[in-house]
């Protein structure tokens, strides 16, 4: 009989840990539809202060100019971009092939190629696969996210005064502060990230082409897209550029590698703070714990928005705890 207790306890849990990632998963899309929503509405919220529009007038343009300039976009480089994108498929094989050729020749590389091989190499793809993973595969993820953001944005405050409805009466006003100020917090974010990741792409795709790198549109959109994850995406977006150098010669492997560090020390040391000014500031340890964290739960998406989150949880611990900490010993003393 104890056995089969303990047995029944041990799939009960399980399946209580499975519930629980799953169900945590979907929350995370539930945030990203929000951050779709709040980018938005803070684009909006813009483009009334500047014109003096009405604020349902501003939405639709901010909805409908998105959607616009991504399409422009796309029509204006998409060919290139698609031609860029094929030529480097086709020359994966032998990029790859050459750089193995050139780690060969030096004890370290040789070093290297023995962990990424035979078992090593096995669990790099199966950790690879575990960290892009996700619920409902990436074409369901994104259609989820955006229908929630569509949602979100149609009537934000019908979610918010639910949100609001559960709260405490006493602690409503509370409850508004915190909402604003996640509110413009996550459109601080969200601004910073956008100017962070264009500027990225410009300055790495202009100093590929410089030295005659090819395929720089591409490797300078990679460069941008992965900007959105701190600490490990540029660290993965210097990969395939150092591998394209690596195959013209080991000189132009450094070059590249070196404008990589260069364009994003220009922009996240001297054009990042000038825009992160009211931005919250959490030490870059936090972050990166934060991101691995998320990232074994999750995959890319606790990732991508372990920022984000953190930004949210300091102004709920900071209004809820430490502001009241800090009133209390100020009474206290007086």
């Amino acid at each position: 009989m104890k056995v089969w207790q303990a047995t029944a306890i041990v799939c009960l849990s399980l399946i209580i840990i499975l519930f629980v990632r799953v169900a945590f998963n979907i929350l995370l899309m539930t945030f990203m539809g929000m951050l779709i929503a709040v980018y938005f509405h803070g684009l909006a919220d813009l483009i009334a202060q500047k014109t003096k529009i009405t604020r349902k007038f501003s939405l639709f343009i901010s909805i409908a100019g998105t959607i616009a300039l991504l399409s422009a976009m796309i029509w204006m480089i998409g060919s290139t971009v698609q031609q860029q994108a094929t030529q480097l498929s086709h020359t994966l094989p032998q990029i790859i092939s050459t750089a193995k050729t050139k780690l060969a020749g030096s004890a370290v590389g040789q070093q290297l190629l023995g962990y990424t091989s035979g078992d090593n190499s096995k669990k790099l793809l199966d950790a690879a696969s575990n960290f892009f993973s996700s619920s409902f595969g990436v074409v369901g993820d994104l259609y989820i996210i955006l229908f929630l953001g569509i949602f979100f944005t149609a009537d934000p405050s019908l979610y918010k005064n639910s949100l609001l409805a559960i709260v405490p009466s006493q602690q409503e006003a509370d409850g508004n502060i915190i909402w604003d100020r996640i509110s413009t917090a996550l459109k601080g974010w969200i601004k910073t990230r956008l100017v962070s990741m264009v500027l990225v792409t410009v300055t790495i795709a202009i100093g590929l082409t410089f030295i005659g790198l090819p395929g720089t549109l591409v490797l300078g959109l990679i460069a941008g897209m992965l900007d959105i994850i701190p600490n490990f995406g540029p660290v993965i977006a210097m990969i395939p550029g150092v591998l394209l150098g690596l195959m013209i010669s080991p000189q132009m492997a450094i070059i590249a590698a070196l404008i990589y560090v260069v364009c994003q020390t220009i922009v996240g040391s001297i054009f990042m703070p000038l825009i992160q000014k009211k931005m919250i500031n959490i030490p870059p340890a936090i972050t990166m714990i934060s991101q691995l964290v998320m990232g074994v739960i999750c995959g890319l998406m606790g990732i991508i928005l372990a920022v984000p989150i953190l930004l949210v949880l300091n102004i709920v611990v900071d209004e809820l705890y430490i502001k009241k900490k800090k009133a209390a010993r100020v009474a206290l003393h007086q």
